[in-house]
């Protein structure tokens, strides 16, 4: 299917590794023109060097922390008029919420809940006169059945989806269109961090906590990155203009639920 993407622009955030990188390099093979944001200017420049290589398509680096006003005014500086933004960006860390303290959960509501928010205010009144926009928000499959060690996550993501409910009606009708990702657990480095703690516990390694956590998926695996990636391809289509404030679940059919 012809997506109809070729020639439009992406600002695709934390997209060094992980699912922001499969998003990037999911829309590149699409032609699109790509600009991906992380912190550690190595390993971007590495992401960014293999997706030129695997797809021909233009793509700039912007080294920073997307969660701070600096970090978001370079990536803005770098791709001002995006037709598409993948907003994404590391989870807070797991725990007990009696450890957590104001400033802690204040850097996880910026992360995950604000630094969002303020992109899309950056963007979408130039996709509103442009008459095309894609927003897609990673967020987690906690959104809709909550992760008990995780609820620094829960919290800030779910306050995300509320807002983008809302906004995501109002923009609608220009041909903008503001959607989640919602990711059980896929093959990265975040899956690895939030069960080293499991695997502490138990005394397993990691490699064999996420091989039970495949064995409990109805899928009877993790997911593939490339896997989540086609799925941010299929929400940016210029044919997925009607799909409009939704939250895709991808984790294999571990969300049970009759009507999603």
């Amino acid at each position: 299917m012809d997506t109809g993407l070729k020639g439009k622009r992406a600002l695709v955030c934390a997209a060094s590794k992980g699912l922001g990188r499969a998003c990037a390099l999911g829309l590149a093979q699409e032609g699109v023109e790509v600009t991906i944001t992380a912190r550690t200017a190595e390993t971007l420049e590495a992401t960014a060097a293999e997706i030129r290589s695997l797809t021909g398509s233009k793509v700039t680096t912007v080294a920073g922390d997307i969660t701070t006003e600096a970090g978001r005014a370079a990536a803005l500086a770098a791709c001002p008029d995006p037709d598409i933004l993948v907003n994404n960006a590391g989870g807070p860390p797991p725990g007990d919420f009696r450890d957590w303290d104001r400033d802690t959960w204040l850097r996880a509501i910026d992360a995950n809940m604000l630094t969002p928010i303020f992109l899309i205010k950056a963007v979408v009144d130039g996709m509103i006169a442009r008459k095309f926009g894609r927003i897609v928000n990673i967020t987690s499959a906690s959104v809709k059945s909550p992760i008990p060690t995780l609820g620094m996550s829960n919290g800030a993501r779910a306050g995300l989806t509320g807002f983008v409910a809302g906004l995501a009606r109002q923009v609608a009708r220009h041909n903008v269109t503001i959607n989640g990702l919602l990711p059980g657990p896929f093959l990265t480095d975040r899956l690895k961090t939030t069960t080293a703690g499991l695997a502490a516990q138990s005394g397993r390694t990691i490699e064999e906590e996420i091989a039970l956590r495949a064995v409990s998926s109805p899928a009877r695996r993790v997911g593939d990155p490339a896997e989540f990636g086609a799925a941010c391809v299929f929400l940016c289509a210029a044919q997925s203009g009607f799909i409009v404030g939704q939250n895709l679940v991808l984790d294999g059919g571990l969300f049970n639920s009759t009507m999603g």
